[in-house]
């Protein structure tokens, strides 16, 4: 990376503090540029999301080398989503910490760089982050590495829940192949619980022996027996149809 590069880049992190910054470093006509980028995520706790247009840009100017974002108040250190948000985008990631000492002007930090190398996010204990790695991307990655099956993603906002989308509605799943059941659940069936939600808001995996595998907002994933306030929180329960048991 050129020293003017990372100023670029420190000079970007700074002005968007305390919010993410993010952008894309492009070999234009021989050299290289970092182009700051738009932020559309809608809190400060949702992972940052570049908007395709920007991506777009970029690539009519250049070759992408390059995605760049920063941690405000926080060390460099990758995160599960950033190691697997670089997997997905086939780019090196660069991230910059960012943050005020003693209420003073925020300043940058060190800078971190991850590669693609196949990282996958483990099913227990990996990091929460909406949209990336959260509840439903943990049926997701249960199905697809488990059960071999593969289900759709979908954009969700932070807090979809009271936006008026209804990410677990029964249209949906149907469509991706599930089935209410009745009776005990078995071993890969989806529970649906409603928390602190006008609507059904968060999923998880029945792992039979009377153990879930789930993902709540800023804890880690993690295995818990099923049955009290998660019983008593639960709204129906799906299986898909390529499920087979004996």
């Amino acid at each position: 990376m050129q020293p003017t590069t990372l100023q670029a880049i420190q000079a970007h992190a700074v002005a968007e503090y305390p919010r993410e910054c993010c952008g894309l470093i492009v070999a234009i006509e021989g050299h290289e540029h970092y182009l700051p980028c738009r932020n559309l995520a809608g809190t400060p706790s949702e992972h940052f999301r570049l908007p395709a247009e920007d991506y777009a840009v970029a690539e009519d100017k250049g070759e992408v080398l390059a995605l760049v974002h920063s941690h405000p108040d926080a060390a460099a250190t990758p995160s599960d989503a950033d190691r697997v948000m670089c997997e997905h985008s086939g780019l090196t990631w660069h991230i910059v910490s960012v943050g005020q000492v003693d209420g003073e002007a925020p300043e940058c930090g060190d800078l971190q760089t991850i590669h693609p190398t196949g990282y996958v996010a483990p099913l227990v204990g990996r990091q929460f982050a909406h949209g990336v790695l959260d509840c439903y991307s943990l049926v997701r990655d249960f199905h697809e590495r488990e059960l071999g099956i593969s289900l759709s993603d979908y954009t969700r906002d932070d807090d979809w829940w009271d936006k008026g989308q209804d990410l677990y509605s029964l249209e949906r799943l149907h469509a991706e192949g599930f089935d209410l059941i009745e009776g005990e659940p078995r071993r890969g069936d989806m529970i649906l619980m409603q928390i602190r939600s006008p609507v059904t808001n968060h999923a998880g995996v029945y792992l039979g022996d009377g153990q879930m595998l789930h993902h709540l907002h800023g804890r880690l994933s993690e295995t818990v027996p099923y049955g009290g306030m998660w019983a008593e929180r639960t709204r129906c329960i799906v299986r898909h149809r390529e499920v087979r048991h004996d």
